[in-house]
Parts: structure tokens; sequence; C-alpha cells
């Protein structure tokens, strides 16, 4: 008798023991959403993401870029705009670049400390040293100071990207700079940045 009291009162146990793990899992597989908002990191900066972008009217977006542009016809800089940038930027800096060169990266275009009230550039900037906003230009790869357009040999046409950088400092580089200086330099300052790619082949 007291061993089927005791089988009795185990096998109760262990019925009671299933029936509230059940109760348990099905709880939760009924509030699945309220684990993954748990986990869900909240937003720093209230939901507000610090963007910035950048276009040009010369070429659309991954389109081909007019030889006006390129080093087989003007060779002046296309018109470029950008977006208001994020709260505490002191300063812009751009980069034209060829990634596709036969050499590795090839450098159109270097520039710093542009304003941070400048929304874009006119077309055809000078290609001096210094400009009238006390921006300043670098030396390409070209060995030059300014911008100097496309000139990729015969072949399948190369990208050629335009990149702004929003930046929470004026940059103190000597006269002749050229990408490597600025993107060192610009390390720890980035707020934002944004490109437009243009191509352009012959």
């Amino acid at each position: 008798m007291r061993r089927y009291t005791t089988v009795a009162g185990i096998t109760v146990t262990f019925s009671l023991i299933a029936l509230f793990l059940l109760t348990f899992l099905s709880m939760l597989s009924f509030k699945p959403g309220a684990l993954a908002a748990s986990a869900s990191p909240r937003s720093q900066t209230g939901g507000k993401t610090m963007s910035l972008t950048i276009s040009s009217p010369s070429f659309s977006n991954g389109g081909d870029i007019a030889k006006k542009f390129t080093c087989d016809g003007a060779d002046v800089s296309p018109q470029l705009s950008w977006t208001d940038p994020p709260a505490g930027t002191k300063s812009f800096a751009l980069l034209a670049d060829d990634p596709d060169a036969p050499v590795g990266n090839w450098n159109h275009w270097v520039l710093w400390n542009l304003p941070p009230e400048a929304r874009g550039l006119a077309e055809g900037i000078s290609k001096a040293a210094r400009l009238p906003d006390d921006s300043q230009q670098g030396n390409n790869d070209f060995g030059r100071t300014g911008y100097n357009g496309p000139c990729p040999p015969p072949g399948k046409p190369h990208r050629y990207y335009f990149k702004l950088f929003a930046l929470d400092t004026k940059l103190d580089l000597k006269a002749g700079a050229g990408n490597r200086e600025l993107e060192a330099t610009m390390q720890g300052h980035l707020l934002a940045q944004a490109e437009w790619m243009g191509r352009y082949g012959r």
C-alpha cells in the first residue's frame, strides 16, 4: 500500500512539474516580440541618424562623365552640391579617386577646409592652392594642384568617386599635401561622409 502511494505521489509530482513547464513555455510562445524588443539596442541619437549626401548635376550617380570634365576635354571640375551636415561640423574635405587605375587607387583631387556653411562647389574650380573661401587644394597623383579629371588607358570604363567628409575640426595640412596625408589627418574627426560616382572610358 505504501509502495503504491509513493509511486502515485511521484507520478502526481511529475505531472504538476510537466504542466507548469508547458504553461510557462506557452506563455513565452505568445510573446516572442517581448524578448526581441528588450534585446534591441536603443538609438543613442534619439532615433535620428547623422546623414550627409552629395550629388552632381554634371552627371548622374553611376552615369557617364562628359569629356568636358576629363583630360580629353576642358578638364574642369564638375559642379557638386550637398545637404546640411551633422551638428558640430567645422569643415569639409573632398577627395576624387579612381580605384580602377592599373597601379591601384589614383587620386584626382584633394581639397580640405571647405567652410561648414558651404553647400557645394561651382563647376570649374580654380586650380590655385588656396581658394577665396580659404579652403586649400593639395597635389593629386598627377603631381598637380587642384582637379585633374579622368584620363584612363583604353579599355573598360573606370569608376570615379567624389567623396565628401564632414569633420569636427579644421585641418592643419601643409601646402601640396596629398590624399594620403589628408586621410591620415582626418582620423578621429569624421562626423559623416558621402560619395557620388561617375564612369569614364576611352
